[in-house]
């Protein structure tokens, strides 16, 4: 039965609306970054009278871009491999074993999600600190330090999802693997890794967006040395000026990891999302 013409022109109304309220500020940045700075300092004009690629280029001289992008590559890379390892183990665990303080272990996980995250804000700087005054071992200011910060972000949510997804996973899979020869860990890489994928993919996406955008912890736990991307555009912003059309720039190439992951990896992430969601 074909749907009524006026549901049809209503819903390409709507989506051609909100369409337009998600690329218009796409089009402003890419406009603004082809401007030169006293174009982009004026008054908007939305079709530029004149572009210029320079301000890709000087992005990499006015602030050491290079720097802050392989330090968030180190960090989101390093934050998502290990909450994708330490949640695949934890889930599996929750998932296929009878514990004690099981139940108590999994609302525990959901329920640090309702804090927002700036309460931890000053006690891991103490802990860090402290840690680093009485053993040596210099958390606050490091990468290292940074990764455990994200962790405590992202672990909760991709074990509660992980956890949702093995539920949805036949055990007798697991008993098929284990008639067959395998052990514990034989079953779960062989058999329940393999079939979990699309939601190990949504969990690794989350966390790479997680840690690759976050700025709070980001200003506060790193240095000139280890400061990120999302801490280091900040930098284009002088006292005496802005560089808009450098800050649209950068903002832009920051965007390519994310935009081209999500791109290669869309119909795992949907898959994954949609089966933690429903379980």
């Amino acid at each position: 039965m074909a749907a009524p013409a006026s549901f049809v022109w209503t819903r390409r109304i709507i989506l051609t609306l909100l369409a337009g309220f998600v690329l218009l500020p796409v089009y402003v940045m890419v406009s603004s970054s082809l401007k030169p700075l006293q174009d982009v300092s004026g008054k908007f004009q939305w079709i530029p009278s004149g572009l210029t690629v320079r301000p890709y280029f000087d992005i990499w001289k006015t602030v050491p871009l290079a720097k802050y992008f392989v330090n968030s590559l180190i960090v989101a890379g390093s934050a998502t491999v290990a909450s994708v390892i330490i949640a695949v183990f934890s889930a599996y665990a929750v998932s296929r074993y009878a514990f004690r303080g099981k139940r108590v272990f999994t609302v525990t996980v959901l329920s640090t999600q309702m804090f927002p995250g700036i309460l931890f804000l000053l006690p891991l700087f103490l802990i860090y600190v402290n840690i680093g005054n009485s053993t040596g071992i210099e958390l606050y200011g490091s990468r290292g330090g940074l990764i455990l910060t994200y962790l405590t972000f992202s672990l909760p949510f991709s074990i509660w999802m992980l956890i949702g997804y093995f539920d949805a996973i036949p055990k007798d899979l697991d008993e098929a693997a284990k008639v067959d020869g395998c052990g514990p860990l034989g079953a779960l890489f062989r058999v329940v890794v393999p079939a979990a994928v699309p939601g190990i993919v949504a969990v690794a996406v989350y966390a790479f967006m997680t840690a690759w955008g976050e700025v709070l912890f980001a200003s506060v736990m790193t240095n000139d040395t280890t400061r990120t991307l999302a801490v280091g555009l900040q930098g284009y912003a002088t006292q005496n000026d802005v560089y808009w059309n450098q800050v649209m720039a950068a903002s832009l190439v920051v965007s390519v990891p994310v935009v081209a992951g999500f791109l290669l990896l869309q119909r795992y992430l949907v898959a994954g999302l949609t089966a933690g969601a429903v379980k």
